[in-house]
């Protein structure tokens, strides 16, 4: 099948490693130009460029959830660079896994420790849209995927801040949907995923979430990646508006 995507210029944020990495190596395969965004890990980027074929089809900025002026600088550089951006994948979050045994209960959670989350993975992936969408709405064609989680379905303890911040994106989306101009914006939303940080942690606790998934097993970080290329391909002709989830069923 043919998606369409060679030369199509790709904005995926924090993709240095993880599901952002896979994705961006998909969309490399079908000859796109790949954007990538870090936070701090400057020489992590530049190796996945070099990874994706150099700085004639891909480059690096950096771009920080927390801070509104390095997404609008590292969108401006694309764009300049490139001259435009057609797909947004906004992929980076503000999350660390911590046992719930060692977290505070939720009514003990200084509310100043809320609000860096919340922005962090709700305005800045809103910010980073914003800063592309106008562009895309003047070439008539653009496509956006917003990487969520199933917490937001299920939750998880002491996920209460992250699952917020997760289901606020479904809603996002929603409204996204009707921006119209040839835009179709969605949600994919994994589980478990076998990514770097995943496999580092204790393998019984990685084998009771893979058998918590009615598939038995967990996704690998290139089938997250193929599903978000799909949506962000001009094989997709109206899928709008949705959230996919990739969670094996849960």
């Amino acid at each position: 099948m043919d998606l369409g995507l060679r030369d199509k210029r790709v904005l995926i944020t924090g993709a240095t490693r993880g599901i952002g990495r896979a994705t961006a190596k998909v969309f490399a395969a079908e000859g796109a130009r790949v954007a990538i965004t870090y936070n701090s890990q400057a020489d992590a980027a530049e190796a996945v460029v070099k990874e994706l074929g150099g700085p004639d089809r891909a480059m690096a900025v950096r771009c920080g959830l927390g801070d509104p002026a390095s997404i609008e600088a590292g969108v401006k550089e694309v764009e300049e660079a490139w001259g435009g951006i057609d797909v947004v994948v906004a992929n980076a979050q503000s999350f660390s896994w911590v046992d719930p045994d060692q977290l505070p209960r939720f009514e003990n959670l200084p509310v100043d420790e809320w609000f860096p989350q919340l922005r962090d993975n709700v305005e800045g992936h809103m910010l980073t849209v914003r800063h592309a969408l106008g562009g895309m709405r003047e070439r008539g064609w653009g496509r956006v995927v917003l990487l969520s989680s199933v917490t937001a379905d299920h939750g998880s303890p002491g996920s209460e801040i992250y699952s917020a911040a997760k289901a606020a994106l479904h809603g996002f989306a929603r409204g996204l949907a009707w921006t119209r101009d040839g835009i179709l914006a969605n949600v994919v939303s994994p589980g478990g995923t076998l990514t770097e940080s995943l496999q580092a942690v204790d393998p019984a606790i990685v084998e009771k979430a893979a058998q918590e998934a009615p598939s038995g097993k967990l996704a690998t970080t290139d089938d997250v990646a193929r599903v978000i290329v799909f949506l962000c391909s001009e094989a997709n002709g109206n899928v709008n508006g949705e959230i996919v989830r990739t969670a094996g069923g849960r």
